[in-house]
């Protein structure tokens, strides 16, 4: 079996780790895999890739989806010459992951796929892919997406638009590429977004459910020096982890309860930019994105509760990494955030509680569960499990055809 991966991320990010993983699992159960990426590359070169078009296209691309509204719809002679490296490939499967990455056309891969019949599963790993504009609609309660978009309310918001609203065009060019594509297979991770999918013009396409996984050997409780280094030894640690920081992840929350705290209470926050550091109050520690996963994994196991206030989350594997690492995880009742830790490992909070989750900290009931509780929790989603689920589908997707 041969598989050909299509991701904007490989080997970068929560995206790019999935496409190495399950890149790693094929070719440990016999079949062959390559990774086409559009965006960035940091998977070891003994992989078989394929680049995707430029830089210098992926900005054009931007540029026109700011003035178009139309993401996912420029790249035409770049799209054209990989359909050309898809061809020399012959793949038996395509894995689609993130294509709203301003480095693929969108109409022209589906076409090329609907004409060779070649059999698709495609990991929703937000909603764009049903939606005529955004990746979450949460914040704004919208519930257009269901029956046909238009007037959108974020299209200032990722991947933003400028001057033009063409979210009905959107969502009536994706209905039409895919919506009844019969050799397409939706996997969500979570049960949260499959609900969505159930609902949207996918309907009527298989949607399977597979979690995010983690790496239990560098997600585990490890001994570090983090609370030394910061004078906080005698303090209640309290983290939050992101790869980028804004509203919709909690940020302002977490500046609210940093005044609702005594002072022998402090907040560290991991992934924040350099200015986001500087306007931070004196309560709040800052710490900017680390690569280091044994650091991280140090100041995981070091802190008393993670907090995850998201307001817009698919299946967070931030959650999965702290009870990996032994702490109990407090969490908005968002998305499929409460699906990876709910009460029995720490609280789910409804969004926008503040007090709540401040008074939940103060009372100390997270002192009850256990780090070994927690760590045993984790082990359900070691990532090679997860990979391994994939290639299962694959292959049954694959053998029942031929």
């Amino acid at each position: 079996m041969r598989v050909l991966q299509i991701t904007a991320f490989s080997g970068w990010g929560c995206t790019g780790r999935i496409a190495v993983g399950i890149n790693t699992a094929l070719i440990s159960n016999g079949h062959e895999s390559a990774i086409a990426w559009g965006r960035i590359n940091t998977a070891s070169t003994d992989l078989q890739t394929i680049q995707i078009g430029s830089s210098l296209d992926q900005k054009i691309h931007g540029l026109y989806t700011r003035l178009t509204d139309k993401c996912g719809f420029a790249s035409k002679t770049v799209t054209k010459e990989f359909i050309r490296k898809i061809e020399d490939y012959h793949p038996d499967l395509i894995q689609l992951h993130i294509v709203h990455g301003y480095y693929v056309n969108l109409e022209l891969l589906f076409k090329y796929i609907r004409e060779k019949s070649i059999p698709v599963v495609w990991t929703f790993h937000d909603c764009w892919a049903f939606t005529g504009h955004c990746p979450y609609f949460d914040l704004v309660n919208c519930e257009k997406w269901k029956t046909g978009c238009h007037n959108c309310e974020q299209k200032a918001h990722h991947p933003t638009s400028w001057l033009l609203d063409n979210s009905e065009w959107n969502w009536k060019k994706k209905k039409e590429l895919y919506a009844d594509y019969d050799r397409l297979t939706v996997v969500t991770p979570s049960k949260w977004l499959k609900g969505l999918v159930q609902k949207s013009f996918l309907k009527n396409r298989n949607v399977i459910v597979i979690n995010n996984g983690i790496n239990l050997n560098n997600f585990r409780p490890v001994k570090g020096h983090f609370r030394r280094k910061y004078n906080i030894e005698d303090k209640t640690l309290i983290i939050g982890v992101s790869s980028t920081w804004a509203k919709s992840k909690g940020l302002d929350d977490f500046l609210q309860l940093s005044e609702l705290l005594p002072k022998d209470y402090v907040i560290a926050l991991i992934g924040l930019t350099s200015e986001q550091k500087k306007a931070l109050p004196e309560q709040i520690i800052g710490i900017e994105r680390t690569d280091s996963v044994r650091e991280l994994a140090e100041i995981y196991t070091t802190a008393n509760i993670f907090v995850n206030p998201t307001y817009e989350d698919n299946y967070p594997t931030t959650n999965l990494e702290a009870l990996a690492c032994g702490t109990p995880v407090v969490t908005y009742n968002t998305g499929g955030s409460v699906e990876a830790a709910g009460n029995d490992f720490g609280k789910i909070i409804e969004q926008g509680n503040i007090d709540g989750l401040c008074q939940y900290i103060l009372s100390e009931e997270w002192k009850k569960i256990s780090s070994d509780a927690c760590v045993r929790q984790a082990l359900e989603f070691e990532e090679m499990k997860k990979f391994n689920e994939y290639v299962r589908l694959y292959e049954t997707i694959i053998y029942a055809r031929k």
